[in-house]
């Protein structure tokens, strides 16, 4: 997996990407991050990748000719996302889709937004991590990067964790406890103490349930609703429709 960053911080993506799950990942082999300082392809002695807009307004714009300069010489893989808060809602289901995919590349912004004409001739498509305002797109690109690097095989440690953590299901993730079983009085549930599979898997999503109606009821509408088995598994332990 090959993931390209341009950036006038590339900074910003090296320090982080090279700790932790990331920078393991990339010692063995499984990603490639590349950064592209948009910088690089000014030629004033001031390296100057912004101006004033046209008709004016406050604030400057990120420059057409660093953009495209460094698309054509870096030639990063595809599709290219333009990190921006207009873009499409970044949800687990697109980090699992580029996760399958050989790799892509991330445009991350800067001042009052990007010259249109990068958008129009360069950027495949457009991504937003929620709906505020950051002074750059750097910290949504690690987001991007973190979120989907972890569903590479191979990444993570356990390959179990990406199939049963929030979102896999649609569900939110059910709670976690370690040792001690007993804590200042606060006792770890019997269920997950008992060495039966089975039944820590039933009340591990009877939790998720519980957990993901209180706290994001959207979710459960999406998928449809509580069937009939998860109702029956919610009853089981003791957990009705009105306690959701």
């Amino acid at each position: 997996m090959r993931i390209d960053v341009l950036t006038i911080f590339p900074q910003l993506i090296d320090g982080y990407v090279g700790v932790g799950i990331l920078g393991r990942a990339a010692g063995s082999g499984l990603i490639e991050i590349r950064t592209h300082d948009l910088r690089d392809a000014t030629t004033d002695a001031h390296r100057t990748v912004d101006d004033a807009p046209f008709g004016g307004g406050a604030g400057m714009v990120l420059k057409p000719e660093p953009v495209f300069d460094t698309v054509s010489a870096a030639q990063p893989p595809r599709p290219l996302f333009y990190l921006s808060p207009t873009g499409q809602p970044f949800r687990q289901s697109l980090a699992a889709e580029l996760a399958q995919s050989g790799g892509f590349s991330l445009l991350c912004g800067r001042y009052e937004g990007l010259d249109q004409r990068v958008r129009d001739e360069l950027v495949d498509d457009e991504i937003s991590i929620g709906d505020y305002v950051l002074a750059g797109g750097e910290l949504a690109a690690l987001v991007v990067i973190e979120a989907v690097a972890r569903l590479i095989p191979g990444v993570l440690g356990n390959q179990l964790s990406p199939a049963d953590e929030t979102f896999a299901d649609g569900l939110l993730e059910y709670p976690h406890y370690t040792r001690p079983a007993s804590y200042k009085g606060l006792s770890v549930p019997d269920e997950l103490l008992s060495g039966n599979h089975a039944l820590v898997a039933d009340w591990r999503k009877a939790q998720a349930l519980v957990r993901t109606a209180a706290m994001r009821p959207d979710l459960i509408e999406a998928r449809g609703g509580i069937s009939e088995s998860e109702l029956a598994l919610l009853e089981r332990f003791d957990l009705s429709v009105a306690d959701l």
